[in-house]
């Protein structure tokens, strides 16, 4: 018991005085000197907080023409960091801390990061390349790498897209940059084609003008360019006639449907006959008797 007692007294005399010890190194920081230095440090981080919102408000204001949505985004999102980064290192600067060993430390881990993130520092490189470029912005409908999408979002590893069937798909930038990208929005009008075949022995000028109304008669349809069809080829069940249009890509899926519908009501209406695959069998002579 008494051993247990002599240890018990001292594990609490080392206790207290490693206490002690910490409160008179907390206690050694508690000084005007530091007090006036944390009122000063708050004062200046206060002002580049004023700065920084100032600057985003300022780039939040300027029109989507000059600055797309998405560049706007990702320079506000530099800012912040750049502004991380100033709060730290003046903090750091007013207790002591010597900046060039934490840009030495600094360099050398971003050469052994960048070792082991090759492919990270492939999509931000990308990225750079995507965000200048202009090629896609939010809201925009793009096919990359066989993914058809809708753009959420675009950042510096990748860009964020939903699917017709409203699924989230992450496409890295080394992806976008590295393939064929089709952005069915980026013009104000697009191009539907649609093959309209006839049977031999139909009127072809009918066919023309019948398609040509149906196109006409849809409303999303526009008129400058102004819908347009022709003869395609003679194939071996009919004659390929080709309807074209143009429209505003946000309507594509309302102007593909009314489009059909139109011609095969204005089809019917006109008396054109659609073509069929169809095999001629000819018996000739008797057939054979066991």
């Amino acid at each position: 018991m008494d051993e247990v007692s002599e240890g018990l007294k001292n594990a609490g005399s080392s206790f207290w005085e490693q206490t002690s010890s910490f409160l008179t190194w907390i206690k050694s920081f508690l000084t005007w000197e530091n007090l006036f230095k944390l009122i000063g440090a708050l004062i200046i981080i206060f002002i580049f907080w004023i700065i920084f919102r100032l600057m985003v408000r300022g780039i939040k204001k300027v029109p989507e023409k000059k600055l797309p949505r998405a560049r706007s985004l990702i320079l506000i999102k530099f800012l912040r960091y750049v502004f991380y980064v100033i709060i730290v290192m003046y903090v750091l600067s007013l207790f002591g801390v010597k900046l060039s060993a934490i840009w030495g430390a600094a360099g050398i881990a971003g050469v052994a990061i960048g070792f082991a993130a090759q492919t990270s520092v492939s999509n931000l490189i990308s990225g750079l390349f995507v965000i200048t470029e202009g090629a896609i912005k939010i809201g925009d409908t793009i096919i990359v790498d066989g993914i058809t999408g809708v753009v959420d979002s675009i950042n510096l590893i990748s860009v964020t897209v939903h699917t017709l069937d409203n699924e989230m798909v992450r496409i890295p930038n080394s992806t976008i940059i590295n393939t064929n990208l089709m952005n069915k929005s980026f013009h104000s009008k697009r191009r539907l084609t649609v093959t309209c075949p006839i049977a031999y022995g139909n009127d072809l000028q009918l066919a023309l003008d019948t398609y040509l109304k149906a196109a006409n008669d849809c409303e999303t349809v526009l008129k400058d360019p102004a819908p347009a069809a022709w003869i395609d080829k003679f194939g071996d069940s009919g004659i390929d006639i080709t309807v074209a249009v143009w429209f505003d890509p946000k309507d594509f899926l309302k102007t593909k449907s009314d489009l059909h519908i139109a011609i095969t009501k204005e089809k019917e209406l006109a008396g054109l006959e659609t073509p069929f695959n169809r095999l001629d069998v000819s018996m000739v002579g008797d057939a054979p008797k066991k």
